[in-house]
């Protein structure tokens, strides 16, 4: 029954698609017997040039989801994207573990003083902010991790 792999993230600009297919091919690199299901990938829902109903596109991926075994997550960004953000709900709800990539660069120097004084001043975080509701139904039945050769690790160990 749980047969795929899905890989949820921003799949909007050039610049998105770009990092998807680079970490996927990776993936696919180093996990061979493995089926990936990438959401870019599916043009029957996702070519822009053509049409498909938020219903069509919500059936479509979450049909998916549901039997896969793991989600991976990318959570990069101003903020975790919705779509991905929904896709976490969802695999949370059906006991499916998700790994999260999370490599924003702000997330070092958790020991500076100056930064955690900033934290006292109001806008002045110099740390990034994840949803922590999305975050903690990622930690109830997976992790999230910052780096992405420890991901891609990682993914063995829920295979």
């Amino acid at each position: 029954m749980f047969e795929t792999i899905y890989f949820a993230s921003p799949l909007f600009s050039d610049m998105e698609k770009c990092y998807n297919a680079s970490l996927v091919k990776k993936i696919r690199q180093r996990y061979p017997n493995e089926v990936i299901y990438v959401p870019q990938e599916q043009l029957a829902i996702n070519d822009k040039n053509a049409y498909a109903d938020a219903k069509t596109i919500a059936t479509y991926d979450t049909t998916a989801l549901l039997k896969s075994k793991l989600g991976l997550a990318i959570l990069d960004g101003a903020s975790i994207d919705v779509g991905v953000a929904s896709e976490i709900g969802v695999a949370y709800q059906a006991g499916i573990p998700v790994l999260g990539l999370f490599t924003d660069s702000r997330q070092q120097g958790a020991l500076n003083q100056q930064k955690l004084t900033a934290l006292q001043e109001v806008a002045e975080s110099q740390f990034p902010y994840a949803n922590l509701y999305t975050i903690g139904l990622i930690k109830l039945n997976g992790q999230v991790l910052a780096q992405e050769n420890e991901w891609l690790e990682a993914i063995k160990n829920y295979l």
